[in-house]
């Protein structure tokens, strides 16, 4: 390659670096003053970096097939902040595509057609509405993400507000504030807190970008009135896996300043369980108990889910190959489990899985039709379930895969459902991924009415997104999303 051709590609590339540092205040200003939510076929523009940017619209020519600069969506971007937006999450990614195929011409008449819904419909007299308080209850792994999303998401319409965490006291509090901040602070898995966090000891608070978080220092949760600090209608998520029935979790109802409570972990009994895109609507205002299910069911019931409603499922078997967790063993123990008290770090470890059948609750029409196990393996996060199934209808890996990945990016499971088609992807990769389960295509297995699919997911953060999703459900907070997808 000649000189010129490098540096015009080497030009090229710091063009569009100056293009996405532009991008970057009106993508905030459109947050925090419009409510108006930005991103790229699902991929939120908010709070991002410049490379993240560039890196998020080169995803566009591996699911689209086009290209996709900043220098075809800035103008949009330019525009929108230009028409007094309503509340509303808007895909630039998929609008910048329409436009490019258009043609080009007047972005902002464009934008009048497109979000006509929305346009000159910011009325900052009317407020976002009312916050609404959650307080964690159990500040382990799941706990911690959780607080890490919502810190993120506070703002922008969004409503939910991190009040309190409960926890066991131990101690020294002070040293215990620093050590459970710390751990907020900094993660072996999901790497540092994209922030600032501060503690005040006598408060007994940790704030984070600005979020006054209390602690609270409890042994049961009757122990508590929330009300006395301030804390009022709240929904509490319970993160200790302790009390999984109606009659273990109503002892948070009992607590003054408590409407409802959310379960991270399978339900039992009458607790519904609930995987969000798929029977969210299950839900009422007289719920206040509910469960958010499982990871791995998060995981896998979107993807059944579409391949019922298009190829109809007789039977089928999933097998979990799930990272460890802190219910195992670091070295050879006792534990109640059966295999679980070997060593995690150091063994394959053969176990059970309720997800199989976990599925039949949120998707009946395939309940009996499914069986399970899981092999917990010694990575830190991120898992994988095989989906071994027989089909009613035929198909092959290339009618399967382009469906999957229509589903993936302009379907009401966007949110659920990744899909990635590279030779080169681990599990690391997914670390952070904020759906509930991601399509590996090379691994797709299909020949007539036999199929087999591989779906990973990161059991930490991924659930943790799920989950945020039923509180804005049972919260109210409902967003509207724009461009409108295609039937």
């Amino acid at each position: 390659m000649s000189q010129q051709p490098l540096d015009t590609v080497f030009q090229a590339w710091h063009d569009n670096q100056a293009t996405a540092e532009q991008m970057i205040p009106l993508i905030g200003s459109l947050y925090r003053h419009n409510n108006v939510v930005t991103t790229l076929y699902g991929r939120s523009l908010f709070n991002r970096s410049v490379i993240r940017i560039l890196k998020d619209h080169r995803y566009v020519r591996k699911i689209e097939g086009t290209e996709l600069s900043v220098q075809d969506t800035f103008p949009l971007v330019q525009a929108m902040a230009q028409l007094n937006l309503g509340p509303a999450h808007v895909d630039v990614g998929k609008l910048g595509v329409a436009f490019k195929r258009r043609g080009g011409g007047d972005a902002l008449a464009f934008l009048r057609e497109e979000l006509a819904e929305i346009v000159d419909a910011h009325d900052p007299s009317r407020g976002n509405g009312e916050p609404k308080d959650v307080v964690l209850y159990g500040f382990g792994r799941i706990g911690r993400i959780l607080a890490r999303v919502l810190v993120e998401k506070a703002g922008g319409g969004n409503l939910l507000r991190l009040r309190a965490i409960v926890v066991r006291g131990r101690g020294d509090i002070a040293q215990d504030l620093e050590k459970r901040a710390s751990l907020l602070r900094r993660d072996s898995v999901h790497g540092p807190f994209d922030g600032t966090i501060q503690v005040d000891a006598e408060a007994r608070t940790i704030t984070a970008n600005g979020n006054v978080i209390q602690v609270i220092y409890a042994d049961s949760p009757v122990d508590v009135d929330y009300t006395a600090y301030g804390i009022d209608n709240a929904v509490v998520v319970d993160n200790t896996g302790i009390w999984r029935d109606e009659a273990g979790l109503g002892q948070h109802l009992q607590c003054k300043g408590v409407a409802k409570v959310l379960l991270t972990a399978p339900g039992k009994g009458d607790v519904k369980n609930i995987v969000f895109g798929i029977n969210d609507g299950d839900i009422t205002q007289e719920d206040r108990i509910l469960s958010a299910a499982s990871c791995t069911t998060n995981a896998i019931v979107p993807v059944l889910k579409v391949l019922n409603d298009e190829y109809g499922i007789a039977h089928g078997h999933v097998e979990t190959v799930h990272a460890y967790t802190n219910d195992q063993n670091l070295i050879d123990n006792y534990h109640k489990g059966d295999r679980r008290g070997r060593s995690a770090p150091l063994n394959m470890v053969l176990t059970e899985t309720g997800a199989a059948k976990a599925v039949a609750k949120a998707l009946p029409e395939l309940s009996g039709k499914l069986t399970g196990n899981a092999i917990r393996v010694p990575t830190p996060n991120v898992s994988m379930a095989i989906l071994n199934l027989t089909l009613e209808k035929e198909t092959d890996v290339a009618a399967l895969n382009d469906y999957l990945r229509r589903m993936s990016i302009d379907s009401s499971y966007q949110k659920q459902i990744d899909y990635v088609d590279s030779p080169e992807v681990v599990s690391s990769d997914f670390v952070g991924n904020r759906h509930a389960g991601i399509v590996d295509a090379k691994a797709t297995i299909a020949n007539g009415k036999h199929a087999v699919l591989y779906v990973w997911y990161d059991n930490e953060f991924g659930y943790s997104c799920q989950v945020v999703r039923i509180l804005q459900q049972v919260s109210n907070v409902r967003f509207l999303k724009l461009p409108r997808s295609q039937p």
